[in-house]
């Protein structure tokens, strides 16, 4: 049989929410993919990021998954964003688990997780040493060579990259011989609306307190490209009529303010100029609706 001169495989990023994740996602894809804000549970879906290339004379190609972070689901909605991260470690090549230098001692649901890890290699990535001393990242490695003696640990810092090629060597030379698997210009699995959707999310995130983020989804109605433009049409779902109000704001300012950071950063994104419309509706408990979170984009069917 005639031996395949490619490498390819799926790597998960699995770990508790605002460990840093997404960070290192789109650090490690060179892209920004992933939705980052300082707020834990941002991402709710399984993000692949695709990249292609040659190390020491090998193609490669390494499909990345950026998961939610792990948490006891309360909601049908947590528990759509647990399957996502099951169905990651199911198919995975390589495994990378993110803790980071402030996490306290109590991760044993994530490590009840890790030890049923066998099948393949994991990779134990202490994220955020940038903002601790030396003796503090130490005291971490020996924390965590105690529960997993046999596994790899790379203390690093995703914002600042450092270790990257650490883990790039380390990940690559891992990989198994087999030919790509998706075309070689593809750069995620996920199409433009889901992409227009999470940027506007991030800024619901990044300009309210409290509840409000993690109550809104956002819907893509329409998505029309032309050749100087981009016209987007989005509707952003709450569970409460006080909680529409709170996101248009007084006069409508507040939602017109997400509106403009939302469109700058879907320019940049797109590389075009974008118009965007924003609607605002009322879905009461929409987290807690199976029929609502599979139009949303949750179920894995």
């Amino acid at each position: 049989m005639e031996q395949i001169n490619h490498k390819a495989g799926f790597v998960s990023i699995i770990g508790k929410p605002n460990v840093g994740k997404s960070t290192l996602m789109n650090v490690l894809v060179g892209e920004r993919l992933s939705i980052i804000t300082s707020k834990a549970q941002t991402t709710r879906h399984r993000i692949m990021g695709i990249l292609n290339g040659q190390h020491n004379g090998v193609d490669f190609q390494l499909v990345y998954s950026d998961t939610p972070g792990i948490i006891l689901p309360k909601y049908e909605l947590h528990k759509s964003m647990m399957s996502f991260v099951h169905s990651s470690l199911e198919d995975a090549d390589i495994i990378l688990f993110v803790t980071d230098i402030f996490e306290k001692y109590d991760e044993d649901d994530v490590i009840n997780k890790l030890a049923r890890i066998n099948h393949v290699p994991v990779l134990l990535l202490i994220n955020k040493i940038d903002l601790a001393t030396e003796e503090q990242v130490q005291e971490k490695i020996a924390h965590w060579r105690e529960r997993f003696p046999t596994q790899a640990i790379i203390p690093i810092s995703a914002l600042g990259q450092k270790n990257i090629g650490s883990i790039f060597d380390t990940i690559v030379n891992s990989l198994p011989n087999h030919p790509p698997y998706f075309e070689k210009d593809e750069l995620t699995d996920k199409p433009e609306r889901f992409f227009a959707s999470e940027i506007i999310r991030e800024k619901i995130f990044k300009n309210y307190k409290k509840e409000i983020p993690y109550s809104c989804e956002v819907a893509i109605t329409a998505f029309k490209e032309e050749d100087n433009i981009i016209r987007i049409s989005s509707e952003i779902y709450v569970e409460r009529v006080t909680q529409r109000a709170i996101i248009i704001g007084h006069k409508g300012e507040s939602i017109k303010k997400v509106g403009t950071q939302a469109r700058e950063e879907l320019e940049r994104f797109f590389g075009k100029k974008v118009f965007l419309e924003q609607f605002v509706k009322v879905e009461p408990e929409w987290r807690s609706k199976a029929q609502k979170l599979k139009q949303f984009g949750y179920s894995q069917d």
